[in-house]
């Protein structure tokens, strides 16, 4: 069995034909141009803005004229993740699938279920001309995952609905009514560098195999931060064994919890096995706490066949490790109004050395604005200390739940009238659209839904394959009983 060969049909084969789409973050004009493609051959009305989003609009079906209009609301783009020993090039590769049981995957690389599932839906509800609903759009956004871009550029005014069914939550069976806010934050350390001496020899050291995942839905698990690793291994034992550092690269994306680390290394030729013992031993002692959290960690040490030219300042190396290592990561507060739910955290994301900076990014989540910065502050308070030019970015609310609405209750009746169950109101700890695009459209009743995925924005990302089908269920039956204006 394939993906194709899975129901419903008409929304798996949508998601199919955007599997074949090259759309990682800012890379989206191949997604764009099929979008408007698929749009016209179907004979719906499509467009696409200054920014990059996707509009797709159609009048009310015949009876339905005199209901609220509704906006189906999804982001094109994907995060571009890979084991390391997977070759695929996200700019022009298609994703290829595989099906695990209960679930769709990907082999070796993020699967796009976020959020093309979404995407798939909002185009199937156009698509499919048996269905009953009143006047109707989609707004598919454009670079949601590494700025929110399309939702800060959507201008006020250019839709017309009073309703909008956001479909980038994770868990079926679940409607999201609120969501944190966020804010990126960067640390530049500026080195100088030496040539290293002759007697010097270069290996890499990486950590691999941690689970990684989605810096706001995987935060609260615990997971082991690649870029902590490989520091904390680094900061044991190179100074003992005159090691030197040449490069340093861990995580590649702001709101992925990093899985992977390395660093390039020049050890003097007689400290080699003494080293390497020791940075088995740190990471033996590093592996025991996360037996149960990342069984498949793995730690890499290979002698390259160039030797590096130049070494980064050790001053500076230590004052980044040391900050590196005393910088916070993960969960912060829990919530006191929704148990189980993270009020706040950071994700110590990515780090990178090059031209002369060390760079440190990361992003801080909060449902609380005032939280959120005061977390941020201390991440800054931290860099600053250790000599580090520290700036933030790309901040934006969180989005407060509004319960007990008309639109909620159509919502609950409508899931408890299909699946003789009770539909959870929540909330998120990951970022939404919803929270930027409600303050120019401060009208607007919002929810959000989704089919069940796990593990997105790393390689192990899956989408529960019956779930899709509740969800298609779910959305179509809504946009049925939408209330009247």
């Amino acid at each position: 069995m394939t993906i194709k060969d899975l129901q419903p049909k008409i929304v798996w084969n949508n998601f199919y034909l955007l599997t074949r789409q090259p759309r990682p973050s800012k890379h989206e004009s191949k997604v764009q141009e099929f979008l408007l493609a698929w749009g016209k051959e179907r004979g719906i009305d499509v467009k696409r803005d200054d920014t990059g989003n996707i509009i797709f609009s159609a009048p009310a079906t015949k009876g339905y004229e005199n209901r609220k209009g509704v906006i189906l609301q999804a982001h094109m783009d994907m995060v571009p993740q890979k084991t390391a020993d997977t070759k695929h090039d996200f700019l022009t590769d298609p994703i290829e699938t595989r099906i695990d049981g209960e679930w769709l995957c990907a082999k070796g690389t993020t699967l796009g279920a976020d959020n093309g599932i979404g995407v798939a839906i909002a185009m199937s509800v156009f698509e499919d001309k048996t269905l009953k609903h009143g006047p109707l759009e989609a707004l598919i956004t454009y670079d949601e995952e590494t700025g929110m871009t399309g939702a800060n550029a959507l201008k006020p005014g250019v839709l017309k609905g009073d309703i909008l069914l956001n479909l980038d939550s994770e868990e079926e069976g679940e409607l999201c009514t609120g969501c944190a806010g966020g804010i990126d934050g960067s640390a530049d350390f500026s080195y100088r560098t030496y040539a290293v001496p002759g007697d010097m020899v270069t290996y890499k050291l990486s950590v691999k195999g941690m689970k990684g995942g989605h810096s706001g839905m995987d935060i609260a698990l615990c997971r082991a931060n690649a870029n902590k690793v490989l520091c904390r291994i680094l900061m044991a034992t190179i100074a003992d064994f005159e090691v030197k550092v040449s490069n340093i690269k861990g995580g590649s994306l702001r709101n992925a919890i990093p899985f992977e680390a390395e660093a390039d290394l020049v050890i003097p030729s007689k400290h080699v096995r003494a080293f390497k013992a020791a940075a088995e031993k740190v990471f033996a002692d590093i592996k025991f706490e996360y037996q149960y959290s990342d069984p498949g960690m793995s730690l890499l040490f290979e002698k390259q066949s160039e030797n590096a030219a130049r070494y980064i300042s050790p001053k500076v190396v230590e004052r980044a490790l040391k900050a590196i290592l005393a910088c916070p990561h993960g969960v912060k507060r829990m919530s006191d109004t929704l148990p189980g739910l993270t009020e706040t955290s950071t994700n110590l994301a990515i780090v990178r050395t090059e031209k002369g900076h060390l760079v440190v990014h990361s992003l801080t989540r909060s449902s609380i604005d005032a939280a959120k910065m005061a977390l941020a502050d201390s991440i800054r308070y931290t860099f600053e200390l250790a000599g580090a030019k520290y700036s933030t970015s790309g901040a934006y609310s969180g989005w407060a739940p509004k319960l007990g609405t008309p639109m909620i209750q159509v919502l609950q009746d409508t899931y408890k009238k299909l699946f003789n169950k009770e539909l959870k109101v929540t909330a998120t700890h990951g970022g939404l659209e919803c929270a930027i695009m409600g303050a120019k459209y401060p009208n607007w009743e919002m929810v959000s839904l989704g089919p069940t995925i796990v593990h997105p924005h790393s390689p192990d990302e899956r989408v529960k394959i019956d779930s899709v089908g509740a969800t298609w269920k779910f959305v179509t039956a809504v946009l049925e009983n939408i209330p009247e204006k």
